[in-house]
């Protein structure tokens, strides 16, 4: 760090930039740098080039012929989540059927379209202008799905809907897709601070939010296992002792209600309920205990029978513990 006098300039007031900053910028007299008061009131000075180019840039993959449609995902979600406007796949050949129909399931899920495709060649273009995002109100839309997904799994205890257990199921990609959303308007926001500003976030909101949105995601990838679970169980006709069967729906109850309550009290900042939350992993661990499967199966003691309690249960008990991850990021929070 160094100190620069502030100099009396006719009527205005000015300060010398530093050579070897104008020179990395490749800046010369007579060109243009922006300037954003940021929430601290510090100053933020950057070539106005590189300003533009974080908005345009371009990320270029080349597929393989035979290359496996997870690789590929994978590529074009690193690329959507470090902020890329346009992303050219390129393949060595041509794109397999398999590979464009998975080209095409990941761009509807990344906020993004395909605005050119070839036999060799796809160009995908992002659909966001990430100044008028907000990672809030993103936060509450991936909690409402998420939430509403654990309320309607605890009634399917009772009914066993297999068509509406089936869509509870496919809300976890509208999960995934907010999460998607989120981090990247996080890491933009990183090496982006005008965007930070705009965005209302500082780094240690950043931190807290990424914590926050895998945690939610995760929920939501448990309530879908639960669902399988009992899809299973319809379709294989599998008895479950209705004592257990009950226990696991009580835990699940006070875990939904308590991860509902961690989300409150980490976005309004509000310690209410934050210590109770943790808490009631006592709560949970009693339940657990009577839960365990042997001795308490008798003539239900198959194979079938154990894997799907196995699942239900630890799905549960998973959902509490990123629970009580959420009420203590919520109290971190509220002491920022």
């Amino acid at each position: 760090m160094e100190t620069r006098k502030i100099m009396s300039l006719g009527t205005s007031m000015a300060v010398t930039l530093p050579k070897y900053w104008l020179n990395s910028n490749n800046l010369s007299k007579g060109e243009s740098v922006t300037m954003t008061v940021q929430r601290d009131k510090t100053l933020l000075i950057r070539s106005a080039e590189n300003f533009n180019l974080l908005d345009n840039r371009e990320l270029h993959i080349l597929v393989g012929f035979e290359e496996d449609e997870g690789s590929i995902v994978r590529q074009v979600i690193a690329g959507f989540l470090n902020g890329y406007s346009t992303i050219k796949l390129t393949s060595n050949k041509y794109f397999t059927p398999i590979q464009n129909a998975v080209i095409r399931k990941i761009t509807s899920r990344l906020y993004m379209m395909i605005v050119e495709a070839k036999a060799g060649k796809i160009t995908i273009n992002t659909l966001l202008d990430e100044s008028k995002a907000s990672v809030v109100s993103s936060v509450e839309r991936m909690h409402i799905i998420t939430y509403s997904m654990c309320k309607d799994i605890l009634g399917s205890f009772s009914s066993m809907d297999r068509d509406f257990i089936m869509a509870i199921g496919t809300l976890e990609d509208d999960v995934n897709q907010l999460m998607f959303l989120v981090l990247r308007l996080i890491r933009l926001a990183t090496i982006n601070p005008s965007l930070a500003d705009q965005l209302g976030l500082d780094s240690l909101d950043c931190l807290d939010f990424q914590t926050l949105v895998h945690r939610i995601a995760r929920i939501a990838f448990h309530i879908a296992q639960m669902g399988e679970s009992l899809i299973t169980i319809i379709d294989k006709e599998i008895s479950i002792p209705e004592n257990v069967l009950s226990t696991i729906q009580e835990a699940a109850e006070i875990t939904f209600n308590t991860y509902d309550k961690a989300v409150r009290a980490f976005l309004m900042k509000d310690l209410t309920h934050a210590n109770e939350i943790i808490n009631t992993q006592i709560r949970i661990n009693e339940l657990y205990s009577k839960i365990t499967p042997i001795p308490y199966f008798g003539k239900y003691n198959d194979l079938s029978s154990l894997s799907q309690i196995v699942t239900l249960r630890e799905s549960v008990k998973k959902i509490s513990h990123y629970s009580a991850d959420i009420a203590e990021l919520a109290i971190d929070r509220t002491y920022n």
